[in-house]
């Protein structure tokens, strides 16, 4: 076999083989993008947060500041102390937390969705194999992540010398702001000092996300040889796939024969169509065909029918007419009621007569009205 017919991977990989993967914890990931996320989710929480978090830390400095005559004499003012200390706290840092914890989230599954495998969780020797290690170390994998160490800190540290430049005359100015503004101005200052350096980092993660879907999908190419046994796989060798329509016929064809002896009548060619038709008022409206079939099917509808006493009528034209527009267990379409009827009137009339309870039917007409788009 040619390589480029079945051994170079060179094919997109199917949705089967990306499910896969899944399963195996193998899906795109950016470590740069959720870091990016949470820096952002943390600045964005220290500037929407920040005042409040401020005013908490000037009420616990006042307090942790104040001596009184109470505290020096009471055993549990420390401990008193120490729970308004996390009451002035547990809104703001609950705030923060929260906003770190959904960017976390969000960073961590906007590329690749949510995804967990024990499977990924588990040990595996060959993260423990020295040689891999190594490959790992040195390969072009290394290579990518080392050039984007160091692109990470030369923006990082271009960025925070242009935010230093733009807000060093203000934040000089914070010495000679009194409290609480100077505290409020500093953590305002700082959020943005931050949003901005963590703002940086979003172009780097910008750059990974595309290159790890990219690489993600090179790593699960497939070759059409694959492709192939993966379809061959999923839906069974064709001897596989034949065994079972086999054998799904045979049990059809068994249940069909176990419905000719509640028949009513068997419609015959007579040799290569056989139609089988029971009347049940209960469940159609119209008699419907509980056994259909040609040749040998039809031959053995017949014998079933012989040895259970069903009467056996011949009426090509009918026969053919009921076996190519009536499905199995389906009623018989409204344009063929008048021949059935008259089928059935002579089934009734010639069973009444075997009992002695009435005169010989005559022949059934061997011309039944059958409309011409019918006719097979």
């Amino acid at each position: 076999m040619s390589e480029g017919s079945g051994g170079e991977k060179t094919e997109q990989p199917t949705p089967k083989k990306l499910q896969d993967a899944a399963k195996k914890g193998q899906i795109a990931r950016s470590k740069d993008l959720g870091t990016a996320f949470v820096l952002i989710g943390s600045a964005a929480a220290l500037l929407i947060f920040g005042k409040m978090l401020a005013l908490s830390v000037l009420t616990i400095g006042q307090r942790m500041l104040r001596l009184d005559q109470k505290d020096i004499f009471e055993t549990n003012s420390m401990f008193s102390a120490w729970g308004e200390v996390g009451r002035e706290l547990a809104w703001p840092m609950a705030g923060i937390f929260f906003f770190i914890l959904l960017a976390a989230f969000i960073g961590n599954t906007l590329l690749g969705g949510f995804n967990f495998s024990w499977e990924a969780a588990g040990p595996k020797a060959s993260k423990m194999s020295p040689l891999k290690g190594f490959k790992r170390m040195f390969g072009l994998q290394a290579l990518v992540e080392l050039g984007k160490s160091i692109l990470k800190v030369a923006v990082v540290i271009g960025v925070a010398y242009l935010l230093l430049n733009v807000f060093f005359m203000d934040i000089m100015a914070l010495s000679l702001m009194s409290e609480p503004n100077n505290i409020e101005s500093a953590l305002y200052f700082l959020g943005w000092l931050f949003l901005g350096l963590c703002a940086s980092i979003s172009i780097i993660a910008l750059v990974d996300a595309p290159y790890q879907k990219w690489n993600h999908v090179k790593q699960l190419k497939m070759s059409l040889q694959e492709i192939k046994d993966e379809h061959k796989n999923s839906e069974g060798s064709p001897e596989t796939k034949g065994r079972i329509r086999r054998t799904q016929m045979q049990m059809s064809m068994k249940r069909m024969m176990q419905q000719v002896p509640t028949a009513d009548v068997i419609v015959t060619n007579p040799t290569h169509y056989a139609v089988a038709l029971k009347y049940d008022q209960g469940k159609f409206r119209a008699p419907a065909v509980v056994a259909k079939g040609v040749d040998e099917v039809a031959m053995h509808i017949r014998k079933i029918a012989n040895e259970h006493k069903i009467p056996v009528l011949e009426s090509p034209a009918l026969a053919r007419s009921i076996y190519y527009t009536t499905k199995l267990d389906h009623p018989i379409p409204e344009q063929l009621f008048a021949a059935v009827a008259q089928v059935l009137a002579y089934v009734y009339q010639l069973k009444m007569y075997r009992k002695g309870k009435g005169s010989r039917p005559k022949n059934l007409a061997k011309e039944l009205p059958i409309p011409e788009d019918f006719r097979h």
